[in-house]
């Protein structure tokens, strides 16, 4: 039995840099055409020139892999800036609350001190991508906790289409909903469709299914199930594959290690619910169509077969590590 599809994207995923980005611009290689790489970065990404020089680190790494490009919202940034980062390819800007994940401790306190930003976004078209979380509030109270600030940037912006990245509950699915259909969608990952909080520390805890924001309750899980696999077009796929070596993760550090297998994983879940025909409009065209992209001109082959998921890629463990898969990708 196969299964072919347009060759999907990823709208979210972690690519690191440095010697750290070869493989894991490969992994990801091998399933998406094209990944919009997050800006977080040491140096962050920020200015043409960094995206230029990340575009040619990715390339090189992986000949068919595209960069989508982005670059991190920083409170100095002023319109000239977003019109010359426009200019150098990018089609959107990534807030980050100061403190939220990963690379965020130089992120804006206030969302008003990048206003100045989000106008000239707003004005030349680019598209606003934001971690939805509010880090002083509860861990797991946190998404619901910046609903105001996406009410507040909507309110001063009311026609800057906006990406609620990863979203993890029903309120938060519900909250995506209140917007224009042309004004918001957002982002949902792997992890997000799979696991509770019952999987990361139910039995014991288990560091590799740690990310930002958590994985939730068995009902936010369904609630998110429940839009993706209805073909709602506002919701498409972002693995935020965050990959962290053995010593960070046993550290704290958040995110998890899904890219290499991350769509056959995505085909196995569809597929055992019945709605495999959805999985082509969630991993290919929604996304694409949102962020005003051609849809990828390739394809890739699946075909029904059983498979393990490795314990590690390289050095880093996999989320899924030991599931067993139905679908592979046909090389």
């Amino acid at each position: 039995m196969e299964h072919v599809l347009i060759k999907p994207d990823d709208f979210h995923i972690h690519l690191r840099q440095g010697k750290e980005l070869v493989n894991y611009a490969r992994d990801a290689s091998k399933s998406f055409a094209r990944v919009l790489a997050m800006p977080n970065t040491i140096p962050p990404v920020t200015s043409p020139e960094d995206i230029k020089r990340y575009a040619s680190h990715i390339k090189k790494a992986a000949p068919s892999l595209d960069l989508i490009p982005v670059f991190k919202i920083m409170p100095d940034m002023k319109e000239q800036d977003i019109t010359l980062l426009k200019k150098a390819g990018a089609i959107a800007g990534k807030y980050y609350p100061r403190g939220a994940t990963t690379n965020a401790e130089d992120g804006a306190k206030d969302v008003e001190s990048v206003f100045p930003a989000l106008a000239a976004m707003e004005k030349i078209g680019l598209v606003l991508c934001f971690h939805g979380e509010e880090p002083s509030a509860s861990v797991l109270d946190r998404e619901r906790a910046f609903f105001p600030v996406v009410e507040k940037i909507h309110k001063n912006f009311p026609s800057l289409k906006m990406v609620f990245e990863h979203v993890s509950d029903k309120a938060t699915i519900d909250f995506v909903h209140s917007f224009p259909d042309n004004i918001m969608a957002a982002t949902v990952t792997l992890h997000h469709l799979l696991f509770t909080l019952d999987d990361l520390m139910g039995g014991g805890l288990n560091p590799h299914l740690f990310c930002k924001p958590v994985v939730k309750t068995k009902a936010d899980r369904d609630a998110i199930r429940e839009v993706v696999f209805s073909g709602n077009s506002r919701f498409f796929f972002g693995s935020d594959s965050a990959p962290h070596n053995m010593e960070k993760k046993l550290a704290g550090a958040a995110g998890v290690y899904t890219a290499p297998y991350a769509v056959e994983a995505l085909a196995t879940l569809f597929y055992n619910n019945g709605v495999l025909e959805k999985l082509e409009g969630f991993t290919s065209v929604y996304g694409a169509d949102f962020y005003g992209l051609p849809r990828n001109k390739g394809t890739i082959c699946l075909v029904r077969r059983e498979w393990i998921v490795p314990e590690k890629y390289g050095d880093i463990v996999s989320a899924c590590s030991g599931m067993k898969l139905e679908w592979k990708i046909s090389q």
